[in-house]
């Protein structure tokens, strides 16, 4: 049966703020129909458009955020936590800086900061449930990512017992979530211990091959790293849940590579761009899904270091609506077939004959 990618949709964790219509779930989901998106993805950290304890509690409140989203003109399409997952694995090198992820309380104190964000993934199961979701999207945490380059030489064990223990933190996490039916789509990004499919794989390995343990698939970190990103669709499609789509660009010189030299965004040689504005073949992308019979919801992540916000979103909904392929429920070539004959078969091939 053919199937069709649903969308656009879009991300709206770049897009909220205190500044109508980006301040309130009403305003915010109003102004995404009218730039003619079809679907929503909730930052489930921002008060300001939701209430994430309120929604595991409460069957009552999701079905009054879904209905004013729905009146509006837009779907749920999945909730994030990509913030509080990040939480769930924080190497002490990066405890200052993670702080930031989470309520002041819990500052400087990395093991309630890591109790909290487990917390947080147990109601976004709850409330993903309440909401009828069937995917959610997060980062998995790092807490090897300090080691990626190995100078000093690692010792031997240690990336083994970095996923090991990532293992241990998910896999209650992943229970919960297999328990409503959801899957857990990690988004697959540099700065996690999960950035590239041999990650994924170990990672999948340690938690003894969970099937709710999926993919966000976003090619621009994949461009980024200068991984072939249709290859991996093809590798990974049985475990690809969620889509993202961002556009990015990779334009080595003399002075800087994949690393881009500590430079800020605009001056890097790989940087995130509006779509269309960038290198990615999403035609090609958009291809291997409908093929593999994807049919969640493609969603845009407006992360640009040029192009203002509002008119990012604005050309990313035209984009990814030009890019979804209808699905052929015919073959194009029916009309020159046949009702099948088996002795007609037969004698096609010469088994007829004495």
């Amino acid at each position: 049966m053919a199937t069709n990618i649903k969308g656009p949709a879009i991300f709206l964790a770049q897009f909220a703020s205190d500044v109508a219509p980006f301040n309130s779930w009403d305003s915010i989901t109003k102004w995404a129909s009218s730039i003619g998106y079809l679907g929503v993805q909730v930052p489930s950290w921002d008060g300001r458009l939701f209430d994430l304890k309120k929604a595991a509690e409460s069957k009552t409140y999701c079905d009054e955020f879904a209905g004013v989203a729905k009146a509006n003109g837009v779907a749920i399409t999945e909730l994030s936590t990509h913030l509080q997952g990040q939480l769930v694995a924080v190497n002490p090198a990066f405890d200052l800086a993670f702080d930031a992820f989470a309520p002041a309380e819990v500052h400087g104190k990395p093991k309630a900061r890591q109790a909290w964000a487990v917390d947080q993934m147990m109601l976004a199961a709850k409330a993903s449930k309440n909401l009828g979701l069937k995917a959610h999207v997060s980062f998995p945490g790092a807490l090897a990512w300090p080691y990626l380059y190995p100078w000093p030489p690692r010792p031997a064990g240690l990336i083994e017992e970095a996923f090991k223990e990532l293992a241990k933190r998910w896999k209650p996490i992943l229970n919960a979530f297999d328990e409503v039916d959801c899957d857990v789509c990690y988004e697959i990004h540099p700065g996690e211990d999960i950035f590239d499919g041999a990650t994924f794989e170990m990672f999948v390995d340690a938690v003894k091959g969970h099937p709710r343990a999926c993919i966000n698939y976003d090619p621009s970190h994949f461009l980024l790293q200068q991984m072939d990103y249709l290859a991996f669709i093809d590798i990974y499609h049985e475990r690809i849940k969620a889509l993202h789509v961002k556009d990015a660009e990779f334009n080595p010189d003399g002075r800087q590579g994949v690393y881009s030299g500590y430079q800020p965004w605009v001056n890097r040689a790989g940087r995130f761009r509006s779509l269309g504005d960038g290198q990615i073949d999403f035609r090609a992308i958009f291809s291997k899904f409908a093929a593999y019979n994807y049919d969640s919801w493609a969603v845009v992540e407006w992360e640009c270091c040029l192009k203002h916000p509002e008119d990012g979103a604005r050309e990313g909904a035209a984009f990814v609506a030009d890019h979804i392929i209808r699905v052929t429920e015919t073959a194009f070539d029916d009309f020159a077939g046949g009702t099948p004959d088996k002795s007609k078969l037969r004698s096609m091939l010469g088994l007829g004959r004495r």
